[in-house]
């Protein structure tokens, strides 16, 4: 492709700027060969003439398409050059706020200055398991990438930070070292990851300081090894130290600090531990005020000394060794403040007893005097004496100096190696990942010895980072098979051999070091002679003869040799060393300078010796002797050291992140573009850069290529072949072939070839937007002229309308006058002629009255004297005849007493006698029979005769009243009469006077109808007034009246909003408390199976083994422990004894914690089971006192029923004996003369029969014995005569209603039964021949029968059978009424459809024919509906009816079975005749009625268990079996033990079931189906536990059958709380099993996939690729998350989870769908467009169809859904002005404010037509959502789990109809 075509008019280009390094320009003119300047247009509109190299004339580099601006990877950019690398970091920087960019392999990271909320747990759980390039670029990617490289390839990983002080080395480093902690967990039980986390603190309080460039800079390097086990997890650390700033302890420049551990015990040097050390303020101490900078903003140095402290304690060290730290650091200042003073000038001397050399002493534990000796001084040794010299006071002073650095090196290197020792495990290290945190490079306006080593080390890693990116690149194109070439790559091995190869500048350096004389001038004349005309990497200063300059990878450096020697040897005065270790006060400081071999432990472990050998913690250390360790350089050492750490990274699998310094004055988010490049350069970003474009940068897949510029080709260009496809269209496109390749899955371009294509694409889709908008215009325009034509005409309709009305309303008007005028006149001549009629008539009707009346009074007169004589003559024949009737009545009277006082006299003189007696017995039963019949026929003659005199007495009462009211009629007649005649009289001469005043009246009336004229037409006024102002008043009344409503309304939507306010905080105060007790439930679940992990790990490691005192998974829940067995208790306490025992000495902090976790909430459970044990008790006690006062009611009631119960039951033993006597000697004696006389079944009938006849005479002695107690009871009370012992029925009545305590009827009846069973009371038995006759007697005498009171006995008798008949009456009575009443109610029914089907024909026939006869099938079709599930219900009804007789019917046949064959043995019998069998009587039996109870013994509840919970299969379940079905059998186990009343077997069944369910789920919990399966059945179990507790609250919607089902011993509450826990982790265990499930298929099918084809446009992409969004084979769709949606869904039916349930389970899955989503979109860029906004609507609306689908629209998923919904629409609405900013703010009400910005940051347009959201537009967001109360959480928290509510769902499944299948293999169990 030539020049012209891309450097035409328009297109835009980058030229050198001394301010921005680079500026954009556009051209003006096109570009043609030759040219020797460019026209070019800056962005201010300032036009410039660009001159051309004229001897290299190369062109400016050309700007990237703005679509490709902001890209996550910057080998994604078509043109790779440094300021397309520069521009990108910059707008993704200062416009998206985005700090991390990928550059290849390389993950750049610019320092923002700010604290921003990218590194929480949630982000961390977001990149964990996402490949790299799927994610925004992030540190988390690259660890997450390493970590799974580790357990990919079984490859040792390490992470590369570098960059210069202050870019963020530090930080980086510590977020990847927290990610692996995060994310790994620990495989030991000491937290090994957060004692590596722990160990930040410490480093960076002894090895961190404050610089110009950095608050928090390192100042030394160091390299973390975080090793792994087989399972990844860590298992501890290792850390190696390279090159500390040991100079920075004694000085520090303006503006910086020494190492933050000092600041930190200045700052605490008040607390009490503190006040030994006799330190003050940093300003008080030399080491820590030459940098006048002692406070760094924003830290509080006390807090930091607390974490350092804390750390020390978790790692290990303990509070005495932490002490002896602090004694050397405290040492170290109150050194430098020791003052020296000049003696002479050749020697100095410290003045006697220094303040803080005393204090230094006393700290160390030496003498005042040696040390004072030998910081003036030093020893000389010769060959042959040895002499002291002193030293000048600037010698003593640098031997000061020296001396502090020294001990804070070897105090440094302590406390890495402590902290090592405290890191390594047991365990051997399968892997390990290395995180490098080293300096980049540096270069100042003075070099010197520690710039050197730093540039070396940078020069080393630059090598090996060149290699690794020139290997991936041949990799590459290698494995895509395309022609490749060398690409020419810096390589940095000459600089790397000037420095390190033999005669190098550190071998000149060592052996200048060695010299007695060597300086550092004659080091640097050997540098000049050695390499200045030998490497053209080293050159000399024209002005200096002391310093050398090396061309670096990076830049030149110029570094000054003064200091090098002395830097290089870091010699020490010996003497002053062994002061020290003669210390015998300090262990810490002589263990400071011994040998590693012999220093100890302050933990006192020994170092383990599994894993991998350790290396050194002090590579500048050699292991060899004290005098020979102090004679190798610092250069020597650190060459070593680095020749090690280049060994281990060339062996691993290095991942690249280089940090960046924004600018150097900490600003945040400010970025200057000198410093950039400046780091970009020196840190090998833009050699990645420059490699990439040597080569393919630009990579696409064959699939996005189509995708992306299907545009571009025609209809026959497409062929099914899309690889043939894009080949064929390339080679039109792009006529260079050497621009691209063709690979086996990729196509490779060169730079610029992207930016070509996109060109086409863009050109191309603006001509169709062009065509596009042409024709919406014309279609826009002829709409509105349209629109205005139809407004014209419908105006001139309006008008010409109006016009036609107005006159209509005249004519109307003039028709209706005339007819108001006829009208007028008709009434006016009508109400005359009727003034007229009515006196005329008046008059007639007067006269006409008179005469009628005359005639009536006359007949009234007449017809009242025949009634009044009538009357007279019946009165007197009545007196007559009743004084008649009452003599003949009195004489009958008189002779019947005499004959009856005779009859009377006679019956006493036979009573007496024993043989009346005896024939007062005989005939008993008919006498009663005939007395009975008797009674009945008097009964029913008094009814008739009292009915007859009844209505005789009605009749005549109804006639006198008549009689009597007609007669008062009459005479009020007569009167009036009377009255009439006078009035007549008076009447008429009234007339007379009346028609004399009628003509004055006359007069007056003309008078006054003028004056009501005049007063008519004044009230007309006056009503017109009031009428308008009652108008004005109603008018303002209805004002009134509004403006109340409309305040009514205010206050009543007001209390409406408060009242739902206060009930909404109320749900969420109820949700947070429920969800907070959930998550203490999931935390103590947690805990505990932590605790048996422990616990196992405890044992392998004790390595005892304890049969029998083992904890097993089925003893560990927090809720079961009062309920197992006390076995139990004692192992569990055996296993505690152990545990103690083992963990001492492991990790006494974490069992303390755990100790502490557990006692907590075991409080709070206790309080909580004291809480609800209060409640039970309250009521408890108010039901006692209900039953106590129930029962003292009922108590004399029940006590006598009980009596009476018991005898009848003994009755009713008698008879079941006696017949089953009669049917033995019936079956005993199967003889034709079985039932004649003297045969053995006669004998036992007339036994029977005596002994029934001696039954009744015992009860008739009972009753006369009591009647004659009671009679003596009262003859004694009211002193009556003997004689007068004849008593009434009633008296009995009353005597014994006086009986009214229990107490005293039953002391009386058990006396009456001891009285008669007494053998002075037993009477000789009734011979039955006797009875008989005296039942058969023709007239028994009645008066002897009532002397011992039979009839009263007997009408007692009658009264109850009346009584038994009223009520069955009344039953019937009420039936028939509500039979009445049901068929009222049908009436009416039928009445209202008849009214319905009016109205609906009433509408019908109003309906057009087509509407009509759509109506009527409608109504026929729901007519049909209901009519057809009315049948449904009828045949259902009919089933279960067939299905219960067809049971009957085998239970019947079963029995005719067997009671045929007892009847086959009967008739085998020998004695048995063929001609007349006699056939055994048969008793029907009743059907066996279960109790809904299953029996099985205490050695069978293992097999059941086993059987019904641990092997039971839940898909053969689900399909075969009813739902819930274990559920109801271990409920009716249950039951069966709460009858038995066995609380042992209650508690045992309840603890198994319990824990099996927990054990099967531990096994099985991945499967969702099995936790669906038991989730489902325990909270059956748990509503069957509610339904049948007996609880009133919990039987509303029982059967009466199930009502009788209740448990009747056992309160089970605690155990329904154990089992609703249980429920709650069951559902938490499915939520995690189904989100396991659906996570990885969201995101490919709710961003990636695309749903809706074309709509998205692949970006190009860099090496990070992406998943491809074009579905390929395997990968999850929408589609796929909906069929997995439908299978939970179905599986849940299935099993019979409750529907309240299941609509929680879909509330839980639609958030971790939304939440996921939304968190994707937030960390992708790519996923940030309008295109993609428009498939998230989509695939929302696909969710929501499916909730509609399944019924589940209210389970409140879909507001879950809400977040991303709004944030698919921010991602579509307009984003420019002010009313868009306040349309975002008003719509994206359920996304915080920190997501909005993000999503606005994020946003990237997909073509060139979109536009990017400007910084103003996302600052006016920003500004108005300012207020917003929120919290600043970016992601949405994907583990949070609602909290869950089981409802109860009490079932209609009745207990007694459940069949156990035998594939269950229960056939152990008994149904009772």
């Amino acid at each position: 492709m030539a020049a012209s075509e891309l450097y035409t008019k328009c297109a835009r280009v980058w030229i050198p700027d001394v301010e921005e390094v680079w500026k954009s320009a556009e051209l003006i003119k096109d570009y043609k060969n030759g040219d020797a300047s460019l026209q070019l247009m800056l962005e201010d509109g300032t036009n410039i003439d660009h001159k051309l190299d004229p001897k290299t004339k190369n062109l400016p580099y050309l700007r990237n398409p703005d679509i490709l601006v902001g890209e996550n990877d910057l080998t994604a950019l078509s043109y790779l050059h440094e300021p397309a690398v520069l521009h990108n970091l910059k707008v993704r920087f200062i416009d998206s706020k985005l700090i991390y960019t990928y550059c290849g392999i390389v993950l750049v990271a610019i320092n923002p200055y700010e604290t921003l909320p990218i590194y929480g747990t949630d982000i961390i759980n977001a990149y964990s398991g996402q490949n790299m390039g799927d994610m925004d670029p992030h540190i988390f990617a690259v660890a997450e990438e390493a970590y799974k490289q580790m357990a990919r390839d079984e490859r040792n990983q390490s992470i590369i930070v570098s960059g210069e002080s202050g870019a963020g080395k530090t930080v980086s480093a510590k977020y990847a070292m927290r990610y692996f902690a995060t994310v790994s967990g620990s495989a030991s039980e000491a937290n090994v990851e957060e004692k590596v986390l722990a160990s930040n603190p410490i480093m960076e309080a002894i090895g961190n300081a404050k610089t110009t460039r950095n608050d928090n800079s390192s100042r030394f390097g160091k390299y973390i090894e975080i090793g792994f086990d087989t399972r990844f997890r860590i298992i501890g650390a290792n850390m190696r130290t390279y090159l500390l700033e040991k100079s920075r302890v004694v000085f520090q420049a303006d503006e910086e600090r020494n190492y933050h551990i000092f600041y930190q015990l200045c700052a605490s040097s008040h607390l009490p531990e503190f006040k030994n050390l006799k330190l003050s303020s940093a300003n008080d101490f030399l080491y820590t005020r030459q940098g006048r900078s002692p406070v760094i903003d924003g830290v509080d140095d006390t807090k930091e000394l607390c974490s350092t402290r804390n750390a020390f304690s978790l790692l290990g060290i303990n509070e005495s060794y932490q002490k002896g730290l602090f004694q050397v650091l405290a040492a170290i200042l109150h050194l430098g403040n020791v003052e020296i003073k000049d003696r002479d000038s050749d020697s100095s001397i410290i003045p006697p007893n220094n303040r803080h050399l005393t204090a230094f002493c006393e700290l160390v534990g030496v003498t005042y005097q040696d040390m004072s000796q030998w910081l003036c001084h030093r020893k000389l040794k010769t060959a042959t004496e040895t002499y002291i010299k002193p030293l000048p006071r600037l010698q003593a002073t640098n031997a000061r100096d020296a001396l502090s650095k020294h001990i804070y090196a070897k105090l440094f290197n302590w406390i890495v190696e402590h902290v090592n020792k405290a890191l390594i495990t047991n365990v051997k290290q399968h892997s390990f990942i290395g995180v490098l945190d080293i300096y980049g490079f540096e270069t100042f306006e003075i070099n010197s010895f520690e710039q050197f080593c730093i540039n070396y080390a940078n020069e080393k890693l630059q090598q090996q980072f060149n290699m690794h990116v020139f290997k991936l690149e041949q990799e590459e194109y290698m494995k895509e098979q395309i022609p490749w070439t060398l690409i020419d790559f810096y390589d940095n091995q000459p600089c790397i051999n000037l420095i390190e190869a033999k005669m190098g500048i550190l071998d000149l350096l060592d052996e200048e070091c060695r010299m007695p004389r060597g300086s550092d001038d004659s080091w640097a004349q050997k540098l000049y002679n050695t390499h200045l005309k030998t490497c053209s990497l080293f050159e000399k200063p024209r002005m200096s003869n002391r310093a050398f300059i090396i061309q670096h990878f990076a830049d030149k450096v110029e570094y000054q040799c003064d200091g090098f020697l002395e830097k290089n040897k870091d010699t020490v005065n010996e003497e002053q060393i062994n002061v020290l270790k003669a210390s015998k006060k300090f262990d810490l400081l002589v263990e400071l300078f011994q040998d590693e071999e012999k220093a100890t432990s302050p933990t006192g472990q020994v170092p383990g010796t599994g894993g991998r050998t350790r290396l050194s913690v002090k590579p500048e250390k050699s292991r060899e002797t004290s005098s020979r360790e102090h004679k190798k350089t610092v250069g020597c050492q650190f060459r070593n050291s680095l020749q090690m750490l280049m060994d281990t990274l060339n062996a691993t699998t290095p991942h690249y992140v280089r940090c960046i310094k924004p600018n150097d004055f900490k600003l945040a988010f400010s970025f200057d573009p000198k410093r950039a490049v400046q780091q970009l350069r020196a840190c090998g970003v833009l050699e990645t850069i420059r490699i990439s474009a040597a080569g393919f940068p630009s990579r696409w897949t064959y699939q996005e290529f189509f995708s992306r510029y299907r545009v571009l080709m025609k209809q026959k260009d497409v062929l099914p072949d899309k690889k043939l496809t894009c080949r064929n269209v390339l080679e039109k496109l792009v006529q260079d072939q050497d621009k691209y390749q063709f690979g086996k899955t990729k196509i490779f371009f060169r730079a610029g070839q992207v930016a070509y294509l996109e060109k086409l694409r863009a050109d191309k889709l603006r001509a169709a937007c062009i065509r596009i908008q042409k024709t919406i215009r014309c279609w826009l325009a002829r709409k509105k002229y349209l629109r205005k034509r139809n407004a014209a005409i419908t105006i001139q309709r309006f008008t010409r309308g109006y016009q036609a009305r107005c006159l209509a309303k005249f004519l109307r008007r003039t028709q209706a006058a005339t007819i108001i005028q006829k009208y007028q006149r008709m009434c006016v001549e009508k109400k005359r002629y009727r003034q007229k009629q009515a006196a005329a008539l008046a008059m007639q009707t007067i006269l006409r009255a008179y005469m009628a009346r005359q005639k009536y009074q006359a007949l009234l007169r007449e017809h009242k004297a025949v009634i009044i004589q009538k009357h007279v003559r019946g009165w007197l024949a009545r007196c007559w005849y009743k004084r008649c009737l009452v003599s003949l009545v009195y004489l009958q009277c008189c002779f019947r007493r005499m004959k009856a006082r005779r009859e009377l006299k006679k019956l006493k003189i036979e009573a007496r006698s024993v043989e009346h007696f005896k024939k007062l017995n005989k005939g008993m039963e008919n006498k009663i029979m005939q007395l009975q019949r008797k009674i009945d026929e008097q009964n029913k003659d008094n009814r008739l005769i009292s009915d007859r005199l009844a209505g005789l007495e009605t009749s005549y009462t109804a006639e006198s009243e008549r009689m009597r009211g007609e007669l008062g009629r009459l005479r009020g007649v007569e009167e009036d009469a009377k009255n009439k005649g006078n009035q007549v009289n008076s009447l008429l001469e009234e007339l007379e006077k009346l028609r004399k005043e009628l003509s004055a009246t006359q007069q007056e009336k003309k008078t006054i109808e003028d004056w009501a004229q005049t007063y008519r037409d004044e009230m007309e006024k006056m009503v017109s007034e009031l009428k308008d102002q009652n108008g004005s008043l109603k008018k303002e009344k209805d004002d009134l009246n509004r403006s109340i409503q409309e305040q009514s309304q205010q206050m009543t939507e007001k209390m409406a909003r408060l009242i739902a306010e206060e009930t909404q905080q109320l749900e969420t105060d109820l949700n947070e408390e429920r969800s907070r007790y959930q998550n203490l439930l999931t935390e103590h679940l947690r805990l505990e199976e932590k605790y048996d992990d422990l616990k196992e790990e405890m044992a392998l490691s004790s390595n005892v083994s304890k049969p029998g005192h083992r904890r097993t998974d089925s003893t560990h829940s927090s809720n079961e422990s009062e309920y197992t067995y006390n076995s139990e208790y004692a192992e569990l306490e055996e296993g505690s004894r152990a545990a103690e025992d083992v963990t001492r000495g492991i990790d006494t902090p974490l069992t303390l914690k755990l100790q502490k976790r557990l006692t907590e909430l075991e409080q709070e459970k206790q309080s909580l089971r004291n809480e609800l044990e209060n409640k039970e008790e309250q009521f408890q006690r108010a039901r006692a006192r209900d039953d106590a006062e129930f029962k003292k009611a009922r108590g004399a009631e029940l006590e006598y029923e009980s009596l009476k119960r018991q005898e009848l039951e003994s009755e009713n033993k008698k008879l079941r004996h006696d017949l089953a006597e009669m049917r033995q000697s019936l079956l005993g004696h199967p003889a034709t003369g079985a039932g004649a006389p003297g045969s053995p079944a006669y004998k036992v009938l007339l036994d029977q029969l005596n002994a029934s006849c001696e039954e009744l005479e015992v009860r008739k002695e009972e009753v006369l014995i009591l009647r004659s107690q009671l009679v003596s009871q009262k003859e004694a009370m009211q002193h009556k005569d003997e004689k007068e012992t004849m008593t009434e029925p009633s008296v009995y009545v009353e005597d014994v209603s006086k009986l009214k305590d229990a107490d005293e009827i039953k002391q009386a009846y058990i006396g009456l039964k001891d009285t008669n069973r007494s053998p002075r009371f037993m009477c000789k038995p009734l011979e039955v021949s006797d009875l008989l006759s005296r039942l058969r007697s023709a007239a028994p005498d009645f008066h002897k029968l009532n002397e011992d009171g039979e009839l009263w006995l007997v009408n007692q008798g009658l009264k109850e059978t009346i009584r038994l008949l009223e009520h069955q009456l009344q039953t019937q009575r009420r039936s028939y009424d509500n039979e009445v009443e049901a068929l009222r109610g049908e009436l009416q029914n039928v009445k209202e459809e008849n009214n319905r089907q009016q109205q609906l024909l009433a509408q019908n026939l109003q309906l057009p024919p087509e509407a009509r006869i759509e109506a009527s099938l409608q109504h026929e079709i729901t007519r049909l509906t209901n009519e057809n599930l009315d049948l449904m219900e009828q045949l259902e009804k009919q089933d279960r009816t067939i299905r219960k007789l067809k049971k009957q019917l085998k239970v019947y046949s079963k029995r005719i079975g067997e009671m045929g064959a007892g009847q086959a043995e009967g008739q085998t019998s020998p004695g048995q005749m063929v001609d007349e069998p006699i056939h055994p009587v048969n008793i029907p039996r009743r059907e066996k009625d279960f109790q809904g109870m299953l029996e099985y013994k205490k050695e069978d509840e293992l097999k059941l268990v086993k059987n019904l919970i641990l092997e039971l299969k839940p898909r053969g379940v689900a399909v075969n079996l009813i739902p819930g079905l274990p559920a109801y059998i271990l409920f009716m186990c249950l039951r069966h033990a709460d009858y038995l009343n066995d609380d042992q077997k209650v508690r045992t069944l309840l603890t198994s079931t319990i824990n099996s369910i927990k054990k099967i789920l531990k096994k099985r919990g991945d499967d969702f189906e099995t936790v669906s399966f038991w989730l489902s059945n325990t909270c059956r179990f748990l509503h069957c536990l509610k339904q049948y507790s007996g609880d009133p609250a919990f039987m509303k919607h029982n059967s009466q059958r199930q009502n009788e089902h209740s448990l009747s011993n056992f309160d089970l509450a605690e155990y329904r709380q154990v089992i609703s826990d249980l429920a709650i982790q069951i559902y938490q265990q499915l939520i995690k099993c189904m989100e396991n499930i659906l996570q990885p298929m969201i995101v490919s099918g709710m961003l990636e996939h695309e749903t809706i084809q074309g709509v998205s446009g692949v970006k190009p992409t860099g090496l990070r690729k992406r998943t491809s969004s074009i579905a390929d084979e395997g990968t999850d769709t929408l589609d796929s998350i909906l069929r997995q949606l439908s299978a939970f869904h179905s599986t849940m039916c299935q099993h019979g989870t409750d529907p309240e349930l299941i609509k929680q389970v879909v509330k839980q899955q639609f958030y971790i769908i939304g939440a996921v989503t939304l968190n994707n979109l937030l960390l992708r860029k790519d996923m940030c467009s309008w295109s993609k906004g428009m498939q998230i609507r989509y695939n929302v609306s696909q969710l929501e169809e499916w909730l509609r689908d399944k019924g589940l629209m209210t389970c409140g998923a879909k507001e879950t859904l809400e977040p991303l919904i709004q944030a698919a629409q921010l991602l579509q609405v307009k984003k420019k002005t002010d009313e868009d900013a306040e349309a975002i703010c008003s719509m994206c009400l359920a996304l915080t404010t920190a997501q909005i910005v993000k999503v606005l940051n994020l946003y990237t347009p997909v073509n060139e037509f979109e536009e990017r959201v400007s910084v103003a537009f996302i600052r006016t967001i920003q500004t108005r959502l300012r207020d917003r109360c929120e919290t600043p959480q970016l992601l949405m928290d994907t583990k949070m789990i609602y909290p869950v509510t089981f409802p109860f769902n009490p079932s209609s499944l009745a207990l007694e109809t459940i069949q156990i299948p035998t594939s269950l293999n229960l056939g152990f169990l008994t149904r009772v």
